[in-house]
């Protein structure tokens, strides 16, 4: 399961997605969830798994490594459905005890499902194909105008880059501590609720400790290297719009024209 989570993590590949800049990923990751959300319709559904289809192609990534994200929220998921099933009222179809399953209920839960599936596989293609130090210059280009308003945009986009990094060196680290007791015969399996939660203590403790070591570690660093926040700093490579960046904008637009001509049309 630990092993499953992949958002955070850089799939290296010589893509046209991969070298696209940060901001138009983020933005067109900003807009793809967005249509996502107002996704009610089947035609709509249709435009979103094209546009998604298109663009994992694009990336060279192996469609089986994005699915592997999905086993992680997999029980988040089969929660949610069963919630939406159970619970929505309409035509019923059949009753079991207090539960009902009605038409309503399958179709929202299916709806809820597809959007959960599209939000994690549109937010890890942007992590995959872009590594944190792009990405927090891209976050932090993006978000530049609200420095006039004094709004710390370097030392947010400082904060997204060390968790993102954080994550995969986290998980890795989790995986270490599991294997190290189950040497010990840990059992993580057997049992009922209560005793699976004690079980997660052995694993849990030294995991706080190791991260809290980590930050400490870090922060000695970047005070050792006289960080001091963003003001004065310049890049080695800024951000440069290319051609392919102008495509990539336009081919947007026409995405949020055609939804919106969708959302109008029905």
């Amino acid at each position: 399961m630990i092993r499953d989570i992949t958002i955070g993590q850089y799939y290296p590949a010589h893509s046209i997605i991969h070298r696209l800049d940060p901001r138009v990923k983020l933005l067109g990751t900003l807009v793809f969830i967005v249509t996502v959300f107002f996704v009610n319709d089947l035609l709509g559904l249709a435009l979103a798994t094209a546009a998604l289809g298109a663009v994992i192609w694009l990336s060279k990534v192996p469609l089986k490594y994005m699915l592997k994200g999905l086993r992680a929220i997999f029980i988040l998921m089969l929660f949610t459905v069963l919630l939406n099933v159970f619970l929505t009222p309409g035509t019923e179809i059949f009753r079991w005890g207090f539960l009902k399953v009605t038409w309503e209920g399958l179709f929202l839960a299916g709806k809820t499902a597809i959007r959960l599936m599209y939000l994690i596989i549109g937010s890890t293609i942007m992590t995959l194909t872009t590594t944190p130090n792009h990405l927090t210059d891209g976050l932090e280009k993006a978000l530049s105008p609200l420095k006039k308003l004094h709004f710390p945009v370097h030392e947010l986009s400082m904060t997204m880059s060390i968790a993102l990094r954080f994550i995969p060196i986290l998980l890795e680290e989790t995986d270490k501590i599991m294997k190290a007791q189950q040497a010990r015969c840990a059992d993580f399996e057997s049992g009922h609720l209560i005793q699976r939660m004690k079980s997660l203590i052995p694993i849990l403790v030294p995991l706080f400790i190791s991260a809290i070591r980590r930050a400490n570690d870090l922060a000695m660093a970047m005070e050792a290297r006289c960080y001091h926040g963003g003001a004065g700093r310049t890049k080695m490579k800024p951000l440069v719009y290319q051609k392919r960046d102008v495509v990539a904008y336009i081919i947007i637009l026409v995405y949020i024209l055609i939804w919106a001509a969708v959302k109008i049309w029905l």
